[in-house]
């Protein structure tokens, strides 16, 4: 009950919400103006649960503004519109069409050569699964990362381009034995090792190859990160990883001790997503020092690698969080010393894993609004020729995003907007809830920031929609990384 009043004092203070005396609804206008009640009921818990949509948010002070904070480096507004690497929006939707990607390269190269910088002593591999194409391949590779693949297909884009295998490190819950042979053939630096049975079939894999891959043991440290909580309790019911507290762990640093097929050269965990601080990763370095104190003690073994993995969290919207790279290193640097040295252990050497913290805030989304609908007394629904099939994480999991007016600047007022894809789902929502200017019309471009990570990832072709293109932007130059896909895609492969 008090984590409830907690939640109720925050959404009160910050001008979310009011509790009101009278259970009725009051409607917001699609223009700004103090939000009405809440939804009220007869339990706080009822109210403070209420519905996303009836606490609008905050009116800005100027819907023309970029925060820099939540847009790519090099953007701005020209003449009106907005730039990204010194190119007009409008341009970019002319030559290249909409729904569209754009990267600013030059904004994710300088974030890998910031967690270069700051773990100068250690080694930062960038996680695939935030985005991977073979351009961004390339990137990684000349800023001196490493890269971290989940698939044989991660693993086949980085391969084409000529990235070093000993720098790439395989994840998985459930690797496939196609996929770990091809990962030892290859030579890959690391392979994270996720259960019993793929200790075994890397052992046969590696005799078979003759050959004696790099293993970490991904370790369930009952630890679970999310945005500013963590919870340092019961959470191994996952399918990622093997149980510390179930001792799991300690049997896989046994079974892999007892092939001489396997080289175990450290631990690996991964704590959550979205973190924006280093709490949780205290717990989860201060449980690994202990399992590898009693791995010494057992085995006479001293592992020389931990890797805490990423997740580390970016800004969506004004007021969120953000983390100075350098605040990350320094900090797991002293957390991860303190504890190996009260253990008598010497340091290993840190690998991290950022990958939403490199490429979220490089790209936007850019869209043509089509059907502009006010719903009186409500908001007005402001739908674009995308939606759930190129960003399915506000539908999936409600991620909040910043989204601007972006072909024009508009001195309009306020209107309480939903932006909403053309999909056939009433759940097809880009963004929520924001404020667009009330002069909005069909034609328009919409640019929606931070959409660098998982979006193109998670892509779908759902409604036979063809995936949007994906284009770099930098220095006044735009190219095509990934062409738009055709019908022709869509129907290659069907009999």
């Amino acid at each position: 009950m008090q984590n409830i009043f907690h939640t109720l004092s925050r959404r009160v203070s910050s001008g979310r919400g009011r509790i009101a005396g009278s259970a009725s609804l009051v409607r917001v206008s699609r223009f700004a103006h103090p939000a009405g009640d809440l939804h009220a009921a007869s339990t706080i818990v009822a109210v403070t649960a209420g519905p996303p949509e009836e606490r609008p948010p905050h009116t800005p002070a100027d819907l023309n503004t970029l925060e820099p904070a939540v847009w790519p480096r090099t953007s701005g507004r020209t003449g009106g519109a907005v730039t990204i690497g010194g190119i007009d929006v409008r341009d970019l939707a002319k030559e290249f069409g909409t729904p569209l990607y754009v990267v600013d390269e030059e904004d994710f190269r300088s974030r890998c050569r910031e967690y270069r910088s700051a773990f100068h002593d250690g080694e930062v591999h960038y996680a695939a699964k935030a985005f991977l194409c073979r351009e961004v391949a390339r990137w990684i590779d000349q800023e001196g990362l490493g890269l971290d693949v989940c698939s044989a297909g991660e693993l086949a884009v980085a391969l084409s381009v000529g990235f070093p295998p000993a720098r790439i490190t395989l994840h998985g819950n459930n690797k496939s034995l196609a996929e770990l042979e091809k990962a030892v053939q290859t030579g890959v630096g690391h392979i994270v090792v996720d259960s019993f049975e793929e200790i075994a079939r890397l052992g046969f894999l590696a005799e078979k190859h003759g050959v004696r891959p790099k293993v970490m043991i991904r370790v369930t440290v009952g630890v679970e990160a999310h945005t500013h909580e963590f919870i340092a309790t019961a959470h191994d019911d996952q399918k990622f990883g093997l149980s510390l507290s179930g001792g799991a762990a300690a049997e896989a640093v046994r079974r892999i001790l007892a092939l001489p097929q396997l080289e175990l050269t450290g631990l690996h965990s991964h704590i959550g997503s979205q973190i924006t601080d280093v709490g949780g990763f205290e717990v989860a370095a201060r449980r690994l020092a202990t399992l590898l104190v009693e791995i010494k003690e057992e085995h006479g073994v001293v592992l020389p690698e931990l890797d805490l993995g990423g997740g580390y969290g970016i800004p969506y919207v004004t007021g969120d969080e953000s983390l100075d790279v350098k605040v990350i290193a320094d900090g797991l640097r002293e957390i991860v010393t303190k504890v190996c040295e009260a253990a008598g252990l010497p340091v290993p050497r840190l690998t991290v894993e950022p990958g939403r913290s490199i490429a979220g805030l490089s790209g936007v989304t850019l869209y043509e609004a089509g059907t502009v609908k006010n719903v009186e007394g409500l908001r007005t629904y402001v739908s674009v020729d995308g939606g759930m099939s190129d960003n399915v994480r506000t539908a999936l999991y409600g991620a909040e995003y910043t989204a601007v007016l972006a072909s024009r600047e508009s001195q309009a007022g306020p209107m309480l907007s939903r932006l909403v894809g053309k999909h056939c789902e009433s759940g097809d929502m880009v963004v929520r809830d924001l404020y667009l200017p009330g002069d909005l019309a069909p034609g328009d471009l919409i640019a929606v920031a931070g959409t660098g990570a998982y979006c193109r990832s998670l892509a779908s072709n759902y409604n036979y929609l063809p995936k949007p293109a994906v284009v770099a932007v930098s220095n006044g130059q735009a190219r095509v990384i990934i062409r738009r896909e055709t019908e022709d895609d869509l129907l290659r492969g069907q009999l």
